[in-house]
């Protein structure tokens, strides 16, 4: 069967390395996970955007238990030819209940479109309890504000909101020339395992908004952008963190923020 076109408006680049589709498929095999989240080697596996299956043929030689989430027709349709035992559902994965495919934990991995990588990443935390591991590449840029730490420019509403729930690694960075039709930037590989924070010990919806509201006046100091949220008579608006831009400030420390925040 002829390939499938990449289509621009779902944002395709398909990976034509086969190493480095190997290498991605490893990150979630049991040699290559941490200790700590090598319990998660052998749960299913949901993929998302397989396009035509590079990444997919490693995971089933792999024995791993996999699903697929498709939205190109064309590529359902390459994919039932090509490789007839693996089980794709047709749909848009950010639309989808994730429970109705799966009831127990399962790992989520995919070579992410990069004109959705961040939504499917602010997906990952509404099922954060069933998804205790994450890997595969999207636009480096994206995958560097997941992983990197409080100080630097790129840190931001993802970086904390993931990084409250998961231990975030960036593994390696790969080329242009690897994809076709090849994207006009680097692109990264990253793995996410579930920490053991079982709660935030604050109101979590709470802590979304002052997260998202602070970044969202990220020039300003906290004091001015959190004014709004946090009484002027709590005795966290004298702290020196609140002379601070957001940027600057750990998970922990935003946990401080919405415990003082009116609730």
């Amino acid at each position: 069967m002829t390939q499938v076109k990449a289509k621009k408006a779902l944002g395709q680049h398909f990976l034509k390395d086969l190493n480095v589709a190997k290498r991605i498929a490893e990150t979630i095999n049991r040699d290559e996970l941490p200790d700590n989240a090598k319990i998660w080697a052998d749960i299913p596996v949901l993929e998302v955007g397989p396009g035509m299956g590079v990444l997919s043929q490693f995971l089933m030689s792999a024995g791993r238990r996999i699903k697929a989430v498709e939205i190109d027709t064309e590529s359902v349709e390459y994919l039932s030819k090509v490789y007839p035992g693996l089980e794709v559902v047709e749909g848009d994965f950010l639309k989808m209940d994730l429970s109705e495919l799966y009831g127990g934990e399962f790992a989520l991995i995919g070579n992410y479109p990069y004109n959705i990588s961040s939504q499917i990443f602010f997906k990952v935390l509404d099922y954060k309890e069933k998804i205790p591991v994450v890997a595969g590449m999207l636009q480096k840029e994206v995958a560097e504000r997941i992983c990197c730490k409080p100080g630097t420019k790129v840190y931001g509403i993802l970086s904390v909101l993931l990084q409250a729930w998961y231990d975030c690694e960036y593994l390696f960075n790969v080329p242009p020339g690897v994809f076709a039709p090849p994207p006009k930037v680097m692109s990264g590989v990253i793995r996410l395992t579930r920490n053991k924070r079982t709660t935030l010990g604050c109101d979590e919806r709470m802590f979304k908004t002052i997260v998202k509201t602070a970044f969202g006046q990220r020039r300003k100091t906290l004091r001015n952008s959190l004014g709004g949220l946090i009484p002027s008579d709590s005795p966290i608006m004298q702290d020196p963190i609140m002379g601070l831009r957001p940027e600057r400030l750990s998970v922990e420390d935003f946990i401080r923020l919405t415990l003082a925040a009116k609730n």
